[in-house]
């Protein structure tokens, strides 16, 4: 199964958690407010949709439609889907959830910016009865289901794609490591299945968890990597998402490194490889 498949798998699997959750009702567990899954009529139910960030273009492009498509055909174009995107602002994440319990949605699929900054929201919409599908990324709090990929063979797959990306530059080489945020746990997953090929072939330059996934943050990282370093220095980019790579290779291009090289003779030359593929500036 290809990338672009697992991640309609995923929300797929995420979409028909929460509207089963949702059509069942939710058990209310605290004070007189319990109630046992007392059963929704029809299908007209109110679903939100909270994602992290908007710099990777999968969320917007891939992710949003194809939840949006799913919970139509679930519900005969019945519910309706309460959207919003958080721009990698885990407070600003918070803050929609609050709204969403306040207008009753029936169910929440949630992108957690942050896993642990999201507990208490979390545990505010089950106090309300409203039942939360961790999508991607993991959250922390009394969710209801969580649905990802195999993200230590995602990163597994990542390293691998470096190191043929690489060549006979791949025993030995040197690379800068740019992992994600260390307050998602899928980040750690990443990094720990790209080491287990990575480890022992090349050398880590400079390693970095990048604050928020921000392709921003990447591009400082990958900045100051450059400086430390040398340009001429760095062989290849781990990049755990497509977003950073972004910033990755705008710093690349801002300090004059040439583009993918058309023969293995040509040198200086640096490959980024992200979660999806191995991207270049050419």
């Amino acid at each position: 199964m290809n990338t672009r498949m697992r991640r309609a798998a995923v929300a797929v699997a995420a979409t028909t958690m929460a509207i089963s959750l949702a059509a069942c009702g939710s058990a209310k567990e605290t004070g007189d407010k319990a109630e046992q899954g007392s059963e929704k009529k029809g299908d007209d139910l109110k679903i939100g949709l909270l994602l992290p960030e908007n710099q990777t273009a999968r969320y917007e492009k891939f992710d949003r439609p194809i939840i949006e498509k799913k919970i139509s055909e679930l519900t005969g174009g019945k519910a309706e889907v309460v959207y919003a995107n958080a721009k990698q602002d885990a407070t600003t994440q918070a803050q929609q959830i609050d709204t969403m319990i306040t207008n009753k949605v029936d169910a929440l699929i949630v992108g957690a910016v942050d896993a642990k900054a999201i507990a208490n929201s979390v545990k505010k919409a089950k106090d309300e009865g409203i039942p939360v599908v961790a999508f991607d990324r993991l959250a922390e709090g009394p969710i209801d289901a969580y649905t990802s990929f195999d993200n230590e063979e995602v990163g597994r797959a990542q390293g691998t794609a470096l190191l043929e990306a690489l060549g006979d530059k791949a025993d030995g080489g040197t690379i800068v490591m740019m992992n994600g945020a260390i307050t998602d746990p899928n980040a750690a997953l990443f990094k720990k299945g790209a080491k287990s090929v990575l480890d022992g072939k090349v050398k880590y330059g400079k390693e970095y968890d990048t604050k928020e996934w921000k392709p921003e943050n990447a591009n400082a990282n990958m900045e100051a990597a450059i400086t430390a370093l040398g340009k001429d220095k760095i062989d290849g980019v781990y990049s755990a998402n497509d977003g950073m790579a972004g910033g990755i290779i705008t710093a690349l291009k801002a300090a004059g490194l040439p583009k993918l090289p058309r023969s293995p003779a040509r040198t200086p030359s640096w490959r980024a490889c992200s979660a999806s593929s191995p991207v270049s500036s050419s």
